[in-house]
């Protein structure tokens, strides 16, 4: 009930996301490239999204669920 709509919802935000980031513009905080492929950053983005979104939804469930 928790992995497959983050998975959806993260699939989502990434598509939103690279519509308008180009992975090869992304930088440091130092200004140093990243220097990975394009594909490691949609697959470590994608990744990071889920983790994020399958939290909220882990923790709103449990917030929701009955005491006792």
């Amino acid at each position: 009930m928790i992995l497959w709509p983050a998975f959806v919802m993260a699939g989502v935000l990434e598509m939103m996301v690279f519509a308008v980031v180009d992975p090869d513009s992304l930088h440091w905080f130092g200004g140093e490239a990243f220097g990975w492929t394009r594909n490691a950053v949609y697959s470590v983005t994608f990744f990071i999204f889920w983790l994020v979104i399958s939290t909220s939804a882990a923790i709103t469930q449990l917030l929701e669920s009955p005491v006792g």
